[in-house]
């Protein structure tokens, strides 16, 4: 903001000076203006150089304060909030499309609200924002400890913002087996989450997240180990019975058979679906049991 005074009082002046530079009056005990060195009686140099009021649109007299901003000027007067119409001199103000406005006016007007305390976030103040909202820089904080946010990593948990700190505390699961925050994907076993890359196979710690596995005692095998240590055994061929896949199986006291194995013991015909008799060990088709 500038402020242009003109008039100069009776002075002495040069011989130069002593008549209006444009009218060629005489000046000696009036008041002037000077331009370029030149003098200039007051209402000469009002007619030739007195800016136009951007309020009154009258010329603002070298015998009046010209409040200048941004190359537009303003009678002392006219200098207002286009709002509420309260003088700008010596305030702090803001333009919004060419309109001067009071800081309250604007902030009214145009400012952000504070999205937890619901206040303007007056101008030059500084604010924070964060998913299309504004705050307070003052009421941008976590929402356990209430310590400030400002730039650092935060989580967002219905609506209220945590450091990630407070937000592991609070709401985070921990790996059932290594016992850390799991802070992405995951798996659930068991009702237990686990980390991808600690959920491992317990006969030789391949990961399982990507694969199928068998549980045994709370503890998940691969396929392979599951068949290598918990798998039961044909009683025929003596290789495991695979849990997976639908695999078929006769079961019988406390022995088990594949279907295919599943055979007499003399003549090696199925015995899937048809009768047959026990002797010890061997199992027999109603024929060859009939004929022992």
């Amino acid at each position: 903001m500038q402020k242009e005074d003109h008039v100069e009082g009776p002075s002495r002046m040069t011989s130069s000076q002593t008549d209006c530079h444009f009218c060629l009056q005489p000046l000696r005990g009036r008041k002037y203006a000077l331009r370029d060195e030149n003098a200039y009686c007051v209402p000469c140099y009002d007619s030739l150089y007195a800016n136009p009021c951007e309020e009154c649109k009258q010329p603002i007299e070298c015998s009046s304060k010209d409040l200048a901003y941004k190359g537009r000027h303003w009678h002392e007067g006219c200098f207002r909030c286009a709002k509420c119409h309260r003088s700008l001199v010596e305030k702090p103000f803001a333009a919004k499309d060419e309109v001067l406005l009071c800081t309250e006016c604007y902030s009214d007007e145009y400012s952000s609200k504070c999205f937890r305390c619901q206040k303007t976030i007056m101008p030059g103040s500084r604010k924070m924002e964060f998913k299309g909202s504004s705050w307070h820089e003052s009421c941008f904080v976590c929402q356990h400890c209430q310590q400030p946010l400002g730039t650092k990593p935060l989580i967002t948990k219905d609506n209220e913002n945590y450091c990630v700190p407070c937000f592991e505390k609070q709401f985070a699961h921990h790996c059932y087996a290594c016992k850390k925050v799991i802070t992405s994907g995951g798996v659930a076993y068991h009702d237990q989450p686990w980390h991808q890359e600690c959920f491992v196979c317990a006969g030789c710690k391949t990961q399982l997240s990507r694969q199928r596995f068998i549980s045994k005692d709370e503890y998940p095998y691969c396929v392979d180990c599951f068949s290598k240590f918990h798998a039961k055994k044909c009683a025929a061929c003596k290789k495991p019975i695979a849990a997976l896949g639908g695999t078929k199986y006769i079961s019988l006291e406390e022995r088990q058979w594949h279907g295919e194995c599943f055979s007499c013991t003399k003549c090696s015909v199925s015995l899937v679906g048809q009768e047959f008799l026990t002797r010890q060990d061997d199992i027999l088709c109603h024929k060859c049991g009939s004929a022992s």
